[in-house]
């Protein structure tokens, strides 16, 4: 992904998105929208196609915590996408986007 590209998806995913479920007590980000999110707004953003994003599924809500997701593009490519929690309603954006290491 060139530089333009990775500064265009990282500008439209820093909108906020709620994101979360309540459970036992701890509110956690729905991982499962989380996903369709990111691969929604990356496949705008930089025209290409995602295969499929991988969150973990029990990332606790807790403002300017961050976690990572796996970006898997059609043709290989795999990138992990750095997310940042905003706020307690589990409104994220997207930090940083880099080459799988």
């Amino acid at each position: 992904m060139t530089t333009v590209c990775r500064a265009g998806a990282l500008a439209l995913l820093a909108l906020a998105f709620a994101l979360a479920v309540a459970g036992c007590g701890e509110t956690i980000i729905d991982s499962a929208k989380a996903e369709d999110t990111i691969e929604q707004n990356l496949e705008r953003a930089t025209g290409q196609k995602v295969a499929s994003v991988e969150c973990p599924s029990s990332v606790e809500v807790v403002k300017d915590a961050t976690f990572e997701c796996t970006v898997s593009f059609a043709g290989g490519k795999r990138e992990t996408a750095t997310l940042k929690i905003l706020n307690e309603d589990a409104d994220f954006s997207l930090t940083n986007l880099r080459p799988l290491e």
